[in-house]
Parts: structure tokens; C-alpha cells; sequence
């Protein structure tokens, strides 16, 4: 008999939609898939370099636990001019991606009954880790205030069994920016009812003006022993595959941290580790500059398709790189006919009729919500949307 725990383990939505898209064009059919959060790119030249030179030089041993103590410094360094706060290497662990640094912050802060709020719709792996650490999420409504939610929704969810607040922007799904009045509010909400703040920023290079991202313990200083700060590359470097990123906060949690590691990933990978490091000694912008670049330029590009449609309102799309649209005008729609109707529907839709993979928002506990990726080639992006535009457009 299996753990009770692993009923808490199911197969992501965003796994689920990019496994459909494979079986459909395994099948013979034309699929373009905007299921998938990550940016469709070559490696930075300097990333490439340090890891071919790492392996050259035959290195192969395993690092410190919570990573090495350069890249930690290096780490250090970029943290403090990101949040105008000095950072050590000991406030620094270096992880297998933003996910590890989840779990790390789950396991480390978390006993059975504690709860977490959670702005919903949210990235999957949130609630789930919570409840594998034997925590409560407690989910908070954000659809009617443009996906930021209200302090005062906050305020009223707290009780004496609330832990932490997570707080991830830009974000995902709905790639909204939280402005630094939230953050503030947010920040004095956990200094006043003694919480933490789990803050997400792996998204954080991706802000599309007039939108600005702002670190939260830069606008709010006071809150930064409550906060921990989880990262990576995963996305600014378009790394999804090689698994690094780090988790950022207090000495006595990353004390913890190193614990937890030892016994469970050991070190991160050694050599995502050393390309890392050597790009972040080179100071090599221009590459993640190119990224920005090219999101912004595909932003741009899909807007004003998806402004075409009917029903749907155009998707903000302040930071990150997904459309996120919505369907709940549909869904009351359908609901006055009694009609059944939620976001697994368009997703099969898009992808049967219009060859479109999409993430439906299900998966992020929004049933009248899409989520699709521009981080795709421009060519097949263009022709994705203007597919899902016609087809959704002449769906009754």
C-alpha cells in the first residue's frame, strides 16, 4: 500500500497539456504547443563556455551541499544590487531549480496544520508541496482585481494558524505584476501577524513596460528577515532543463536548508553550477538582454491578434511570457443554458480544431482560464493565435 501522501502527487496540468500535444502530433496532426513555460532559445555563449571548461578540466566531484562558495558569493553579489540590500553567501543556497527551493521553504517552515495563502490562480506546485510538508493552502480569489489580490482579502484570511503568504510575481499563470503599494501591504501584513513571505520571482526579468517588477524586500525593507527569496535561470537564461536555481533568506533557514539537502539532493548539478558561475563573472548581459528582446517582440506580436477576439478580454500580459485568457464570460454564458463548461473544454478544442496546444486553468485552480506560451518561435506563434483566434471566434 502506497503512502497517503501521494494522493497529494498528480501529474501537472502543464505536463498533461504538453503530453496531448505530443500524442496529437505523434498522430499526424500540425501542433504548435504554448503549453510549455519555457523560452524556445540557444545557450548564452558564456554558459556553454564554462561548462565545456568545467568537464575539460575534469571535474567531478560533488560541491558543498547548498552549492559552491563562489557561486554563492557570486549570487550574493547579484542579490544585493538587485534589492539595494546587502546579501552574504551565507543567506544563499544554491538549489536544482526553483522547485527544490519550494520544497526546501516547505519542509524547512512548515508542521502539519500550519497554512500558507495563496493568490489563485497560482503555479501548480505551490498547494502541492504545502500539503506534502503537512501544511493548509488557503487559496485567495484574485479574477475580479485584474489578478492582484486585495489586502483586505488577505487581511481576512489570516488566522492564528497562518504561516506564510506566497507571493509570486510576475506570475504565473496570469503573468500580473504586483505594483509596490501590494508588495507594501503585503510586506506590513507579515510583520504585523508574525508570517512569512515566500516570494517567487522567477519571472522577474521579464517586466514589460510601463510594468515594473520590484523585489519586495527593496520596497519594504523591514520585511526582509520574513522573507524568502526563491529564483533561477530556468527562465531569464532559458535553462528549464538544467535544473539550477537558488533560495535566498535568512542564516537559520538556510542552516536548515543545508540539512535538508544533504539529505535529499546531496549538491546541485556541478556543472549547471560552474557554467553559471562563469557567467556570472563575465557580466554577460547581452544574452539575457536577446531574451527580453525577443519576449517583448513576440508580446507584441500576439496582443494585437488576440484583440480580435470575441467574448475574451485581451490578456494584460505585464510580465513573464503567457497570455492568460478569460473565460468566465463564457462560462456564465454556458451556465444560463445549463451548459457544463470550464477550461478543459477551449484546451480540447484548441487543440483538436485549431492544432494549438494550450495549458488549461484547471491546473492552476481557475477553471475559466488559458494559459498560452509566447515563448515560442515568432513564425509558429503568429500562426498558432491566428488558428485559436478563428477557431474560438466561430465556436458557439
Amino acid at each position: 500500500m502506497l503512502a497517503q501522501r501521494t494522493a497529494l502527487f498528480k501529474s501537472s496540468g502543464t505536463v498533461a497539456a504538453w503530453t496531448a500535444a505530443e500524442a496529437a502530433a505523434a498522430s499526424g496532426d500540425q501542433i504548435i504547443d504554448l503549453s510549455a513555460g519555457e523560452i524556445f532559445s540557444d545557450l548564452a555563449p558564456s554558459l556553454r563556455e564554462g561548462a565545456i571548461a568545467a568537464i575539460n578540466r575534469n571535474i567531478n566531484r560533488r560541491t558543498d551541499t547548498v552549492g559552491l562558495m563562489e557561486l554563492r558569493h557570486a549570487l550574493a553579489r547579484r542579490i544585493s544590487a538587485e534589492t539595494a540590500q546587502p546579501w552574504s553567501a551565507d543567506e544563499i543556497a544554491v538549489t536544482s531549480g526553483a522547485k527544490q527551493a519550494l520544497f526546501n521553504v516547505a519542509m524547512t517552515l512548515l508542521n502539519p496544520g500550519d497554512e500558507v495563502l495563496i493568490p489563485a490562480p497560482y503555479w501548480t506546485t505551490f498547494p502541492v508541496q504545502i500539503g506534502v510538508a503537512g501544511g493548509t493552502p488557503v487559496f485567495i480569489e484574485t479574477r475580479n482585481n485584474k489578478y492582484v489580490p486585495r489586502l483586505t482579502d488577505l487581511v481576512a484570511a489570516v488566522t492564528s494558524k497562518t504561516k506564510a503568504i506566497v507571493v509570486n510575481t510576475p506570475s504565473n499563470p496570469t503573468g500580473t505584476i504586483y505594483d509596490r503599494v501590494t508588495l507594501s501591504g503585503i510586506a506590513q501584513l507579515a510583520l504585523d501577524r508574525d508570517l512569512w513571505i515566500i516570494f517567487d520571482e522567477c519571472y522577474g526579468a521579464f517586466a514589460h513596460a510601463p510594468h515594473v517588477h520590484h523585489p519586495i524586500v527593496s520596497v519594504a525593507p523591514r520585511a526582509r528577515d520574513r522573507t524568502l527569496i526563491v529564483n533561477s535561470f530556468s527562465k531569464s537564461l532559458a535553462l528549464t532543463g538544467w535544473r539550477i536555481g537558488y533560495l535566498a533568506g535568512p542564516k537559520s533557514v538556510i542552516r536548515a536548508v543545508n540539512a535538508l539537502q544533504s539529505d535529499t539532493i546531496c549538491c546541485p548539478n556541478l556543472i549547471a553550477q560552474h557554467a553559471l558561475l562563469h557567467y556570472l563573472e563575465c557580466g554577460d548581459a547581452v544574452f539575457q538582454l536577446q531574451l527580453q528582446r525577443q519576449v517583448a517582440n513576440a508580446r507584441a506580436l500576439g496582443l494585437p491578434i488576440l484583440s480580435a477576439l470575441t467574448l475574451v478580454p485581451q490578456p494584460a500580459a505585464q510580465g513573464g511570457f503567457h497570455f492568460y485568457l478569460d473565460f468566465s464570460g463564457w462560462q456564465r454564458r454556458a451556465n444560463a443554458r445549463d451548459r457544463e463548461f470550464n477550461a478543459d473544454d477551449v484546451v480540447s478544442v484548441l487543440l483538436f480544431d485549431a492544432g494549438v496546444a494550450a495549458a488549461s486553468g484547471t491546473a492552476f485552480g481557475d477553471p475559466a482560464g488559458v494559459r498560452l506560451s509566447y515563448g515560442v518561435d515568432l513564425v509558429l506563434l503568429d500562426k498558432a493565435l491566428r488558428r485559436l483566434t478563428a477557431t474560438l471566434n466561430a465556436w458557439k
